[in-house]
C-alpha cells in the first residue's frame, strides 16, 4: 500500500455536535486492519493565531488566563483565532492589540503547525512582532487577562520548567530560542 494513501475506508459520517467554534464529526467504516472502525474528528472553524511580541531589549509579553478545559491557570504568548480563509496577519494584529494594547511595526511568521492531528484539524500560525508601541488593551468580555513583560530567558525557563505548557507558546518560544542560537535574532 502506498504510504500516502488513507488506510481507512469510511462508509458514513454524522455530526453529533456543532457550535460557532467547532464541529464534531463521527465517521464509521473499516479501520486499517479491515475491522469495523469509528473515528471522531473535531473540526475547528478558526485558525489558531499566536504572537510573540518582542521588544528591543528581548523581553516578550505573556498573557495569563484561566483555561476552562484544563481547569487551570495558563501563561501563554498572545493568542486567539482568525477566519480560516482570512488573512492571518490581520487576526494577529487584532489579537495583539486586544490582549496587550501593543502595535507592532514589524511582523514575520515563525511557526506553522497542526495542534492535535490525531483528533482535530486545528492549525495554527505564530508571528514574531517587533518595533512595538504601547497603547490600551481591549480584551473581549470573555477574557480576564493578566499581561506581563518578561525577559526572554525567563520565558524560556518557564517552558523548560513546565510553567508554560500551551502548545503554540511552547513551539514559538522554542523557535525564538533556536533563532537566537542560529543568529537570526
Amino acid at each position: 500500500m502506498e504510504q500516502h494513501q488513507n488506510p481507512w475506508r469510511f462508509e458514513s459520517a454524522s455530526v453529533p455536535y456543532e457550535n460557532p467554534w467547532i464541529r464534531v464529526t463521527e465517521r464509521r467504516g473499516m479501520n486499517p486492519s479491515g475491522n469495523p472502525g469509528l473515528y471522531g474528528i473535531v473540526h475547528f472553524k478558526n485558525l489558531a493565531i499566536g504572537v510573540v511580541a518582542m521588544d528591543e531589549e528581548q523581553h516578550i509579553w505573556l498573557v495569563g488566563q484561566y483555561r476552562v478545559p484544563l481547569e487551570a491557570w495558563s501563561w501563554e504568548i498572545c493568542e486567539g483565532g482568525g477566519p480560516l480563509r482570512g488573512d492571518p496577519l490581520e487576526s494577529a494584529i487584532r489579537e495583539l492589540l486586544e490582549e496587550t494594547g501593543l502595535r507592532a511595526g514589524s511582523w514575520r511568521p515563525i511557526v506553522r503547525m497542526h495542534l492535535s492531528n490525531s483528533v482535530s484539524d486545528e492549525a495554527g500560525i505564530v508571528y514574531l512582532a517587533q518595533d512595538l508601541e504601547q497603547g490600551e488593551a481591549e480584551p473581549e468580555e470573555t477574557e480576564q487577562l493578566i499581561v506581563k513583560r518578561v525577559p526572554f530567558p525567563e520565558a524560556y525557563r518557564m517552558v523548560r520548567d513546565f510553567e508554560i505548557t500551551d502548545s503554540l507558546s511552547v513551539a514559538a518560544i522554542q523557535k525564538i530560542r533556536l533563532m537566537m542560537l542560529e543568529g537570526e535574532l
